[in-house]
């Protein structure tokens, strides 16, 4: 912790410079958390990034630069490169333990979107569900008419705005159902179900992606409510330890326990790689093989009148992943979080960062040649 204290911090700054670098390791301590549980194995020494380092790229502002060049200047914290189902090259930031987890924000939709397909593989559920099969609750509002699927490949009609700098709207409200924003006290907030029910209907489901948060939270109550177990005890159960990850990890929680699978888990950075590895390998027996070559079959249709097809203009969206159109696979989260999995190279790369803002195209863009770099570099 450089240059402020611990008391400095607080529920309205946490995720704001110079705190991020210091919190998004620590998120337990600012927001209620659940584990879950890992392994409890001690990690081999960390592989230096070697030639990587002085790998040329282009920057933000499409300069030349080199990959740690590029890590220093984007407030990167962890880069970690995995080729063959091995760590073969690691890079860390001085602020950052290795061996903590480290906030995912959005990447955590994609593990949401794994532990979706277990459950579909045990039959918990399908796909193809009604929303309110699961959540009744919900019959009111934008989900009454929604199904699994819809919410899974992001194509609900939700009357929302995806603002991550609102501290007054309706993200805002959003925000403090999770108890992530400070409390407003003329205006008490709810807990996330009950916020989740009360969102309206902009549209038809199914015509169009957009991006919308609350989908992947209600996706979290679906799962906990079909199989009657805890979200955390069931990526325990289900993913943590079977893929053999060495550490804990944790995820956000509301005032009654619902958790935050939009954005509310933190992950080591190597456990994160091994989760990415395991779709790597087609989901190593822990997910159905078809689960995740699913994930490579977005529908084109509507991620072209989508708002995020400036992104992979080849792409697709399936199960909270984003498909490339040109072979790779990819999570990504606000901060600058990501897995790239590229399985025509046999790699797999995670980053990790503290950015000062929640998007930035420029750097989304830099990162995405930073990793088509490391995969074809021998």
């Amino acid at each position: 912790m450089t240059g402020f204290k611990r008391s400095d911090i607080n529920i309205g700054n946490w995720r704001t410079p110079p705190y991020a670098r210091w919190t998004f390791q620590n998120v337990q301590e600012i927001v209620p958390s659940a584990i879950i549980k890992g392994g409890g194995k001690a990690e081999s020494p960390a592989k230096p990034l070697g030639a990587l380092a002085s790998l040329a790229i282009l920057d933000e502002n499409s300069q030349p630069s080199t990959i740690e060049a590029f890590l220093v200047s984007s407030k990167a914290d962890s880069l970690v490169v995995m080729r063959d189902g091995e760590f073969v090259a690691e890079w860390y930031a001085p602020t950052c333990d290795r061996l903590k987890p480290h906030l995912c924000f959005s990447v955590s939709k994609s593990v949401a979107g794994i532990l979706a397909g277990i459950l579909v593989d045990k039959g918990f559920l399908s796909a193809d569900d009604p929303v309110v099969k699961h959540v009744p609750e919900a019959a009111g509002g934008a989900y009454g008419d929604a199904t699994v699927r819809h919410l899974l490949d992001m194509e609900a009609a939700l009357n929302f705005n995806e603002d991550y700098l609102d501290n007054t709207g309706g993200f805002d409200r959003y925000r403090r159902s999770t108890s992530w924003n400070p409390e407003d006290l003329k205006h008490p907030s709810t807990d996330l179900k009950t916020f989740l029910c009360t969102i309206g209907k902009k549209g038809e489901h199914g015509e169009i992606h957009r991006y919308y948060s609350p989908n992947t939270d209600m996706v979290g109550a679906v799962l906990e409510q079909a199989s009657g177990c805890r979200v955390a005890d069931m990526l325990s159960e289900f993913i943590w330890r079977p893929m053999g990850a060495h550490g804990d990890a944790f995820i956000t929680v509301d005032r009654i326990g619902s958790p935050r699978t939009a954005g509310g888990m933190s992950i080591t950075p190597r456990d994160l790689a091994r989760f990415g590895d395991l779709v790597r390998h087609r989901g190593k027996g822990i997910v159905s093989e078809s689960w995740v070559a699913d994930l490579w079959c977005g529908s084109r249709e509507t991620w072209l009148r989508g708002d995020q097809v400036d992104l992979f203009p080849k792409g697709s969206y399936r199960s909270f992943w984003y498909e490339t159109g040109e072979g790779e696979i990819a999570a990504l989260g606000i901060h600058g979080q990501w897995i790239w999995v590229d399985p025509a190279n046999a790699t797999t790369i995670i980053l990790q960062s503290a950015q000062d803002a929640p998007v930035s195209r420029p750097l989304k863009f830099a990162a995405i040649d930073m990793f088509r770099a490391i995969a074809r570099h021998g």
